[in-house]
């Protein structure tokens, strides 16, 4: 089932779940897609990008793209469309930002901002809301935007060791795609080749940009992302944890377990014991 509200100032906000769907469509607004639970994937151009609980989707104005959901287990997306005018009203010549213009690309996800998009959904659901007070939980979820695009793009091209801004601005666009490859293919065999060989930049030009941006190496990227996706399966399903390493990637159950703990202070059982617990009280 899929609700929908349009408001009188152009702005549209969807909240649904679904399955096996494929949909082509074109944005006329400024869209943002978020996963609250399962994975979608959008081809746009010759790019697939995916989208996962832990991260969202930006996509321009006029961007087309063909939405795939290919799963008989419940998908639930949310989509946040706004007019040029209202995202200028927050942030007053954003929509001017090179990065905007063009450039499809995924942001994480904070606890925060997925706090607020419930309670979003939960407006839209109810169908009680008045605009007024749906207009500033939109506001209030693109200003959190506002905050993750600054330090996932302006500050992030500021770390990126080159002469010229456009020199900048271009390698993190490559940086992007490698990010995108590595997030869209977490759980796949795939060398530092086949990242550069994407991103149009050599294995040398790879390591070293990508790491001034990022702050990880690509591989230390890659971990980062695989022991996400394993905190969503111990959170959301009844896989075991042996059954999540695979999923996530890992050739052995036994590395997994040494970097989940490494990380996250205790053992994925543990971890999702403890989530359980919490989660019946």
């Amino acid at each position: 089932m899929e609700y929908i509200r349009k408001l009188s100032n152009n702005n549209r906000i969807s909240y649904g779940t679904f399955r096996n769907a494929i949909e082509e469509i074109r944005e006329d607004n400024y869209t943002f897609k978020f996963i609250l639970k399962g994975q979608q994937d959008y081809i746009i151009a010759k790019r697939t990008v995916s989208i996962f609980p832990d991260c969202f989707l930006f996509l321009p104005r006029g961007t087309r793209y063909k939405s795939i959901i290919d799963s008989f287990d419940a998908v639930d997306l949310l989509s946040i469309s706004v007019s040029a005018d209202f995202m200028d009203s927050l942030h007053p010549g954003h929509t001017q930002s090179p990065y905007l213009s063009g450039l499809e690309s995924f942001y994480p996800l904070s606890g925060d901002m997925r706090s607020n998009l419930l309670h979003l959904c939960q407006q839209v659901i109810r169908q009680e809301a008045d605009e007024q007070r749906i207009n500033e939980s939109v506001r209030h979820c693109l200003n959190q935007y506002f905050q993750v695009h600054q330090r996932e793009t302006s500050e992030r091209i500021g770390k990126i060791r080159a002469l010229k801004a456009s020199t900048r601005q271009e390698l993190f666009k490559k940086l992007t795609l490698a990010k995108e490859y590595i997030s869209n293919n977490y759980n796949k065999k795939f060398n530092l080749d086949d990242v550069a060989g994407f991103s149009c930049l050599s294995v040398n030009h790879l390591l070293r940009n990508f790491k001034e941006a990022y702050g990880l190496s690509p591989n230390q990227f890659l971990s980062r992302i695989r022991l996400d996706r394993a905190k969503y399966f111990l959170e959301e399903s009844n896989h075991s944890v042996s059954c999540i390493s695979m999923l996530v990637g890992f050739d052995s159950i036994s590395s997994f377990i040494r970097l989940f703990k490494s990380v996250f202070k205790t053992t994925p059982l543990k971890y999702k014991r403890r989530f359980f617990e919490l989660k019946s009280c």
